[in-house]
């Protein structure tokens, strides 16, 4: 059995795959070899990113780890770690292996998952968490036709603010949820918020700091509940398989707007009492989620980095909230009798940490929690470790064992990536 070939990128930003060292992957500041059965063909849709600063680790003979500093075909160049960045649905089991020089920038908001070359392929560390393919990048027609439908939407509604800013994100910004949007189906996305109640520190729309660039723009308004109904309704009525939903990449904290949300919900249900209106969210309110359950709110997803609450605030740098309150929404909406699931953004190497592993077993025991959608974290990994003072770990357990010990142990529990439609 032969291990995947480590790729690097020379002087002009062309990959190759290299003729003598296999590929290295790296978990919470440790280097780790890689096999063949730890990889999958890299999934339609990922992307190959370069690494600026950051020389490739490669594994050489008897299993030794090795910097690569210049190009083998011309050792008076030098060369970049390549990462991958998975296509949704999938999460990283490794990150790339790499030593950064001094003076390398902050990497911008991505993933990077280890990717190798192998038979012909190039192929990632990997596995696919959820079986729907709603966001399969096949599943997606020629961006004539996308415009097409979506200038069609945005004729329809030329007075709707929420609907024109929707177009913005499935045209502009390409946003999986806004597209199936104007095609008529799945999930669609409901922002309400421009403003925010935490300073993630991974945050994909505001670095204040400008640590990092952003990836995209932060709504700069706030719809009335009639925009928002008509939104819904029309995708709720007319699509395939709807689910609708408050909280996404481009707004702030969805329960900031709590009484438009509270009546944007109950618009909504005079018209339409059975369908899926979810709340993604960091959970910062639960009296305000015990309300909208009221109202008719269907499910709640709260986002996390750790169920361990010092890393949850390093992360989230909540403002006059804490993790006690994430759980707390959790538990409003189990109460309710609601479909409650974490957000788990994960990093190699952190998440799959003994403590971190059960910290989550007693989360899952605690809430009665429904589902854990696997996501992958964005962010520069060297930062991300600093800031939750995490030093190179000793033992983890691997995401696949993990996700393993908790089909075993909570055979209720689900795991995926997307929203369920509930009805």
């Amino acid at each position: 059995m032969k291990a995947p070939r480590l790729l690097y990128a020379d002087f002009d930003g062309n990959i190759f795959d290299h003729p003598g060292l296999a590929l290295a992957g790296a978990a919470g500041g440790r280097w780790e070899t890689v096999e063949e059965h730890q990889c999958i063909p890299l999934p339609e849709g990922s992307e190959l990113f370069l690494l600026p600063g950051r020389m490739p680790v490669g594994v050489g003979r008897g299993g030794v780890f090795e910097v690569l500093e210049t190009d083998p075909s011309d050792e008076r160049r030098t060369v970049t770690a390549v990462a991958a960045f998975m296509a949704p649905a999938y999460a990283a089991t490794l990150s790339a292996a790499y030593q950064t020089r001094p003076g390398a920038p902050n990497l911008p908001l991505f993933s990077y998952a280890a990717v190798g070359f192998h038979e012909g392929r190039f192929v990632a560390t990997g596995l696919r968490v959820d079986p729907l393919p709603r966001q399969d990048p096949a599943r997606f027609p020629s961006p004539a036709r996308l415009s097409s439908q979506a200038n069609r939407r945005l004729r329809e509604n030329p007075h709707n603010r929420l609907w024109q800013h929707l177009g913005t994100c499935a045209l502009t910004y390409s946003c999986p949820a806004a597209k199936n949007l104007m095609l008529g189906r799945w999930e669609g996305p409901l922002p309400t918020s421009p403003a925010c109640n935490a300073s993630c520190l991974g945050c994909l729309n505001d670095q204040p700091e400008g640590r990092f660039p952003c990836t995209q723009e932060r709504m700069k308004f706030s719809p009335s509940a009639r925009e928002v109904a008509e939104v819904a309704l029309y995708h709720l009525r007319n699509a395939r398989d709807p689910l609708v939903s408050f909280g996404q990449g481009c707004e702030g904290e969805p329960l900031l707007q709590e009484e438009l949300l509270a009546e944007s919900i109950n618009l909504i249900r005079q018209k339409r009492p059975k369908g899926t209106i979810n709340l993604n969210s960091n959970g910062s309110k639960p009296l305000a989620v015990a309300r909208l359950m009221r109202e008719g709110l269907s499910s709640i997803r709260v986002s996390t980095n750790s169920l361990i609450p010092e890393r949850h605030q390093a992360y989230y740098r909540p403002r006059g909230w804490s993790f006690a309150d994430a759980v707390a929404s959790v538990e409003a909406v189990k109460k309710a009798g609601g479909h409650a699931s974490i957000n788990l953004l994960t990093l190699p190497g952190v998440n799959d940490r003994p403590e971190e592993a059960q910290a989550l077993f007693d989360f899952v025991e605690r809430t009665k929690l429904d589902l854990i959608q696997w996501r992958n974290l964005n962010i520069d990994p060297e930062v991300y470790l600093a800031e939750l003072g995490l030093s190179p770990l000793e033992e983890r357990l691997g995401l696949e064992n993990l996700i393993s010990e908790l089909k075993r142990r909570f055979p209720r529990l689900k795991h995926g990536y997307f929203n369920p439609k509930l009805d």
